[in-house]
């Protein structure tokens, strides 16, 4: 597998599919993990990050963690590729933005990635479309248990695992759940799910984590401390709590719009379809507030003119990178809003 061939790919974060996925794009689960035999990445030298590389990689080579595992070199790996990586969710903005020798191991469908000398020495990373948290942890403990085996964690008997955030020390996990919520920002009532969150001390972030918009309507929920808690007691706390609490929300919210706010929500949606059919020159952020409500649109049941899972693949490859790649050139600003749109007209266009 190569990187090119992952642009004719649905990601796993919109492969539409498992419970809640009207709702819930997409499940992840991250672990932090350090050497204990080398300093944290902050406090560590060229020939420590090479070193930490050069063992992890092999120890991640040597387990299953797909059919056909791509190992990208990130350092030496081209910009529009590291970005690409980004938008499928595979690895963070530090990852793609940072200095120095860093790679990350990807499982041929993407559920699984392994990010190495990100902000802590490791971070195995599971991903399932929709609320599957619980199969999800099992699969990221046993490539966890894995490595174990291999290399020797730095881990304290009072505090649990070391990292470099403070806020991972613990158990290290991070629970994430992409939702997409159109509704309650429709109708007002984002503030208050926020405010809900902030009390029940989650993060909610925007669609690329930390540091970033909730573009699209999209909003990344997850878990802000880890010291303390159990993993099985913070996976089962988001599943069957935090999560179904939220998709509840918004649910309701959906029905408010229906009910009370029918032309509203019509003109929202029709409206964005005759945008996106239309245009002749479209932003990326545009584009994908305009698809979250034909999403909406097509999850509510009143627009049968479009597939769901076309739709998901117009979210991705109306994407920078994507559409680059897709062009086969590298396009400034203008040049992308232009391609962009002509790309929309032409799928919409292919599906009357």
């Amino acid at each position: 597998m190569t990187i090119d061939e992952l642009v004719h790919q649905v990601g796993e974060w919109l492969r539409g599919e498992g419970p809640y996925a009207d709702i819930v794009i997409s499940s992840r689960i991250r672990l932090a993990r350090n050497l204990e035999a080398f300093p944290f990445l902050s406090k560590a030298s060229d020939s420590d990050r090479e070193q930490i590389y050069r063992v992890l990689i092999d120890s991640v080579s040597e387990l299953k963690i797909g059919d056909d595992t791509l190992v990208v070199d990130i350092d030496d790996a081209d910009e529009l590729d590291r970005q690409l990586l980004v938008e499928r969710h595979l690895i963070s903005r530090q990852h793609a933005e940072g200095d120095g020798t860093r790679g990350v191991a990807i499982a041929e469908d993407e559920q699984t990635a392994v990010m190495i000398n990100e902000e802590d020495h490791l971070r195995i990373q599971g991903m399932r479309s929709g609320l599957q948290l619980a199969g999800l942890f099992e699969e990221v403990n046993r490539i966890d248990d894995q490595l174990q085996q291999r290399v020797q964690y730095a881990f304290d008997k009072r505090w649990g695992f070391l990292t470099a955030c403070p806020t991972n020390v613990g158990t290290g996990i991070r629970v994430s759940v992409m939702l997409h919520l159109p509704a309650l920002k429709l109708t007002g009532q984002i503030e208050q799910m926020f405010r809900a969150a902030k009390e029940m001390h989650l993060a909610v972030r925007g669609l690329y984590g930390e540091g970033t918009d909730a573009i699209g309507d999209f909003f990344q929920v997850s878990n802000q401390t880890t010291l303390g808690q159990t993993e099985n007691d913070i996976v089962e706390h988001f599943g069957s709590e935090i999560i179904p609490k939220i998709v509840k929300f918004e649910l309701t919210a959906r029905e408010m719009l229906e009910k009370d706010k029918s032309t509203l929500l019509d003109d929202k949606i029709w409206r964005a379809w005759g945008t996106l059919e239309n245009a002749r020159t479209i932003s990326s952020d545009e584009s994908l507030f305009l698809l979250s409500h034909l999403r909406m649109g097509v999850n509510m049941g009143r627009c049968k003119d479009i597939d769901l899972s076309k739709l998901n693949m117009l979210f991705l490859r109306s994407q920078p990178a994507h559409l680059q790649k897709l062009e086969g050139r590298r396009l400034d600003g203008e040049e992308r809003s232009v391609a962009r749109a002509r790309y929309l007209r032409n799928i919409l266009e292919s599906n009357n």
